[in-house]
């Protein structure tokens, strides 16, 4: 094997004092010496400083590379499979749209997130607007809805702005801050900066009915047997 690259071994080497790492060595050469070969010619050198430096420069440079290359393959691979599992679920978008559907999910969600001990009233209550938004979407689908007697309130932190909190909480629930209760300040965070500056605290909903809570009640107990 040596005998078919040792005319490469100067230029090699000189290669490599000059801090060229193996890979731009084999390129340079255009020959495809093994790496194997390349160690037993390089075994003895001392690189300079320099050269050290511009090698392991190009190493890490590579490295680097490889890494975003890696997340990006990673990131598409991800988006081919979750673009994969939106179309086998797609279909379930629209089923909402029937009202025995849509209160099979409000009774789920309120199962989860909603209050049990209050008997004249529904209450739920979440940080997720997303969450807050889709519980009065199927509310006001499954029922004749008095919007007069829907209340929020909102528990935040000390260093929030009240009046921009109700303002927010007011456009994703549709429901006037004129029938928004006094906010409650959490006491814990009273003097201490938030860490997240997204987090718009958390909106309880409030609709006075007994007749939708029990019926939501019972859907909960049938669907639970």
């Amino acid at each position: 094997m040596l005998s078919r690259y040792i005319k490469y071994k100067n230029k090699a080497i000189e290669l490599r004092n000059n801090g060229n790492t193996y890979g731009e060595i084999i390129s340079k050469l255009n020959v495809k010496i093994p790496k194997s070969t390349l160690s037993v010619w390089f075994s003895n050198i001392e690189l300079s400083k320099e050269a050290k430096k511009r090698r392991d420069d190009i190493i890490k440079t590579k490295t680097k590379i490889s890494h975003i290359n890696a997340i990006r393959v990673i990131k598409e691979k991800r988006e081919i499979y979750l673009e994969e599992v939106a179309g086998r679920v797609v279909h379930l978008k629209n089923l909402k749209n029937n009202k025995d559907i849509a209160k099979i999910i409000l009774a789920i969600l309120y199962l989860g997130e909603g209050g049990k001990t209050r008997k004249s009233s529904i209450m739920l209550g979440n940080s997720d607007p997303k969450v807050i938004k889709l519980f009065l979407d199927l509310l006001r689908k499954c029922y004749e809805i008095d919007e007069k007697k829907f209340r929020c309130t909102l528990q935040c932190r000390a260093d929030q702005d009240i009046f921009k909190l109700e303002k927010f909480w007011s456009e994703v629930t549709s429901i006037s801050s004129n029938q928004f209760y006094k906010a409650r300040i959490d006491a814990r965070t009273i003097g201490k900066k938030s860490k997240k500056p997204e987090y718009k605290g958390v909106c309880r909903i409030d609709y006075f009915s007994a007749d939708i809570y029990n019926e939501i009640k019972k859907i909960i107990e049938l669907i639970c047997v």
